[in-house]
């Protein structure tokens, strides 16, 4: 899937038009839910996926265009993601996507692992294996996703599967916390791993989660969680190391 192009690198320069796209909308697994709930989700997911750019100003008709949607659920969903601190308003223009320092990103992934890996550690030992079998289609689709590059599908299946699994744990307030830590972080080296080819073997991690935790291995459980978790942080990082090869 092509990166989303700004409607302005600039606040003083005119919004570009959209380039004709297919509509990329995330399935939510039968929920009913709104455009604007729709589109906030994919938004989420493309600026999770590195596919709008820090820094760069969009405008809600370019995005809406992009999805398929008129611009109003686009522009409610953009004001959820300025609450969120996810973007700026830019008078006149669009929304700006808010920049990540690598500290702030290096926090985020140290709360997860402190809350995540325990946790799913946890349900090894309590989840019935119905409730883990029917996270197995979304694994699915991050594997399918991952196999045809399309990055936006990918966080957006990620995200379902790794907050199902963590909501069987009961706690309400802890998958809000995941939710919007992954929603602040961003993994730039997303598109470095399609283009090494890597990405298949990271996607299938979720379904070797999936196996571990119905054979109640705790042990396996813990060793791919804290391996899965190592790749958000080095996903990140691959940023750094663009930065320092075009200096």
């Amino acid at each position: 899937m092509a990166a989303i192009r700004p409607s302005s690198p600039t606040v003083g320069a005119p919004a570009a038009s959209a380039a004709p796209a297919t509509p990329v909308l995330p399935s939510l697994g039968g929920k009913k839910s709104s455009y604007r709930e729709r589109v906030a989700d994919a938004l989420r997911a493309a600026l999770i996926a590195g596919e709008l750019l820090p820094g760069a100003v969009y405008s809600a008709p370019a995005l809406a265009a992009r999805f398929g949607v008129s611009a109003t659920p686009v522009r409610e969903a953009m004001l959820d993601l300025v609450k969120e601190g996810l973007v700026d308003t830019v008078p006149n223009k669009g929304f700006r996507v808010s920049e990540v320092s690598d500290r702030q990103l290096d926090e985020y992934t140290h709360v997860r692992r402190l809350i995540e890996i325990p946790t799913v550690v946890g349900l090894a030992a309590t989840a019935a294996p119905v409730q883990l079998e029917a996270l197995r289609p979304a694994a699915r689709e991050i594997v399918q996703a991952a196999a045809a590059g399309d990055l936006v599908a990918y966080v957006e299946a990620d995200t379902r599967f790794h907050l199902g699994l963590l909501a069987l744990a009961g706690n309400a307030h802890l998958v809000e916390v995941v939710r919007d830590l992954r929603a602040r972080s961003r993994l730039y080296g997303l598109t470095a791993l399609v283009e090494a080819g890597r990405l298949p073997a990271s996607a299938e991690e979720h379904l070797e989660l999936l196996d571990a935790l119905i054979a109640r291995d705790e042990t396996a459980v813990h060793e791919v969680m804290t391996r899965h978790l190592g790749h958000v942080r080095g996903l990140w990082a691959a940023r750094q190391d663009g930065d320092r090869e075009g200096r």
